[in-house]
């Protein structure tokens, strides 16, 4: 093929990520979406005007839909307690979050999350944060909270109903979309991941009992929004551990989410709990979390233990593509590609691989107007050097920023 038709090729596949595209019936004015992370803009659990200006900037740089990163499904699904759970008392300020977001032409996701056993939350219910097992809490050594402790059979009931019920709340407030988070160690991924369940009973040993409780939520959130309601999962393709989730066991997840009726698959990876950096990439983060953690306990835990838990993987563009083109091949459902996409080559090589939609991170807090420059410019590289110093800022009291550009 000639050079002059290589480039037609690639930018007819270009102008497809500026095309309208669907999942289960929403309508998405391009293939960009703002990937779910907390952005520490909910003081006490209440969304602010901060998090409106947040959002509301990335809806007029052309976004097609904007995910609220982190919407625990109960009070004690919450990491720390400035993050927002689903209840009435917060109705009048996601109402109107949303209802601007809509007037602005862009749609809104809610990440549904849950902590599990991995929790700092100094208002939960009882002592110590609730897992699939008996285990070290890491995230609560700074506020003497070492230990989770393992649910029970009713405590699992009762997790599902919390999902159920925060579901339909956030339908009801005008979420366009729901995603459920699968990954990154969170609640769910403890129960998926051999490293953390090891219970037994129906709930863990095998694949399939470690798979239960997941299916399980999906089925009560679906139940709740019903057919017609675009469902997300976000899973970790890898864990990255020794005796954790690896890339085979993400083909098997993705083929179950996808026969339960999942809408779209988020192939990311990683998890927070154990090795962050893999779905991260470039700029190692913990000299600046040693910069900004309050705790010296903490501190000097991040010290002792952080060079095992915090490795060094270079940034390359679409560091995950291999392994997600795997989850394509093996699912009905759409593909939503994360991880490393951050110039008009890496958006045409997606489209071009038959991914469907493209969700953006850290490019979006270096260049908020992103899906507007890329447009207008078929050279576009974002500014982001993936030197990830935002990571630190996501407890900062100006929330999660970028330190190297302004907006």
């Amino acid at each position: 093929m000639s050079g002059t038709q290589t480039d037609i090729f690639a930018q007819d596949y270009t102008k497809d990520c500026f095309s309208a595209a669907a999942i289960n019936g929403l309508q998405l004015k391009n293939r960009f979406i703002k990937a779910g992370t907390f952005e520490n803009m909910t003081p006490s659990g209440t969304p602010s005007q901060q998090l409106n200006d947040f959002h509301g900037t990335l809806a007029d740089g052309g976004i097609a839909m904007t995910t609220l990163g982190y919407c625990a499904v109960e009070m004690d699904g919450r990491l720390n307690e400035n993050m927002m759970y689903m209840h009435e008392d917060i109705r009048p300020q996601l109402n109107e979050l949303i209802d601007d977001l809509h007037a602005r032409g862009t749609k809104v996701s809610g990440q549904m999350g849950h902590c599990g056993g991995f929790s700092k939350n100094r208002e939960l219910s009882r002592r110590r944060p609730l897992g699939p097992s008996f285990g070290l809490n890491g995230l609560g050594l700074s506020r003497g909270m070492l230990f989770c402790d393992a649910m029970t059979t009713k405590d699992i009931k009762n997790l599902i109903t919390s999902y159920r019920e925060a579901a339909a709340f956030m339908k009801s407030v005008g979420f366009d979309a729901l995603e459920i988070h699968f990954g990154h160690g969170y609640g769910l991924c403890q129960f998926m991941s051999p490293k953390t369940n090891k219970r037994k009973d129906n709930y863990g040993g095998s694949f399939e009992n470690r798979m239960r409780l997941p299916l399980q939520v999906l089925a009560a959130v679906r139940d709740a929004v019903g057919s017609n309601f675009p469902l997300l999962a976000k899973i970790s393709m890898t864990e990255g551990v020794r005796g954790g989730l690896h890339y085979d066991d993400a083909v098997e997840i993705s083929k179950l989410l996808d026969e339960a009726g999942i809408d779209g698959i988020i192939t990311s990876g990683g998890t927070s709990t154990m090795n962050p950096m893999i779905m991260f990439r470039g700029g190692n983060i913990l000299p600046g979390m040693l910069r900004t953690e309050e705790s010296r306990l903490m501190r000097f835990a991040l010290r002792l233990m952080g060079k095992s838990m915090f490795k060094d993987y270079p940034y390359h563009e679409l560091y995950f593509l291999e392994q997600a083109k795997r989850i394509r091949d093996a699912v009905s459902c759409k593909m939503i590609y994360v991880g490393g996409a951050s110039s008009n080559a890496s958006f045409t090589t997606l489209m071009e691989q038959g991914f469907d939609f493209i969700q953006l991170g850290r490019t979006l807090l270096s260049d908020p107007d992103l899906p507007l420059r890329a447009k207008m410019d078929t050279g576009f590289v974002s500014r982001c050097t993936h030197c990830n110093d935002c990571v630190s800022t996501i407890e900062s009291p100006n929330g999660i920023h970028c330190t190297q550009f302004s907006s």
